[in-house]
């Protein structure tokens, strides 16, 4: 499985993760994370409920505009590439932009938090949160454009010898090391 779609599994995942608990008990959710103990009020279980609904059509628009499900009525050999030239995908980069700088606003968000009031569920969203922005950003900077692949070696053309340097590449080349 491609880091690309395993990302975009995880975002939706990860949405749902947290949108069925808002919508299947949101009083829980609410009395968990306050400092007092009360009874919540109709708005906030309320806005616990459309936030959950949120989270699901973000899940789904994320699968559908990554063209990690297909939306096209023929199969087709070839892969979905996260290149913005490809016509399967022509949203993919900037929906991957969009929910990588979500979860690192959340996982920064979420850290304030846990530092702030100490509770474990913060922690666990600025984790999770944590790891999908470190995925996403990973996605951004090596998987949007296809490497210089040298035909003859197989090698990436863009590589260089700082600072490590590539000793079997200088001996066929006959280079002299100092």
């Amino acid at each position: 499985m491609d880091v690309f779609y395993a990302y975009t599994y995880s975002t939706a995942a990860w949405f749902g993760i947290q949108a069925v608990p808002l919508i299947i008990t949101p009083r829980l959710i609410i009395t968990t994370l306050s400092v007092e103990a009360r009874k919540p009020t109709v708005l906030e279980e309320y806005l616990c409920r459309s936030l959950a609904f949120t989270l699901l059509t973000l899940a789904v628009v994320t699968i559908l505009l990554t063209g990690t499900i297909p939306l096209s009525s023929s199969l087709s050999e070839s892969e979905i590439i996260a290149d913005p030239s490809d016509p399967k995908a022509p949203y993919a980069v900037p929906t991957l932009t969009v929910t990588a700088a979500f979860h690192a606003v959340t996982a920064f968000y979420s850290y304030m938090q846990y530092t702030r009031n100490g509770q474990i569920g913060f922690a666990l969203s600025e984790i999770g949160s944590g790891i999908l922005a470190s995925m996403g950003c990973w996605c951004l900077v090596f998987g949007t454009e296809k490497g210089r692949i040298s035909k003859r070696t197989g090698a990436d053309k863009r590589t260089s010898g700082w600072p490590f340097k590539n000793e079997e590449s200088d001996k066929k080349k006959g280079k002299k090391r100092l």
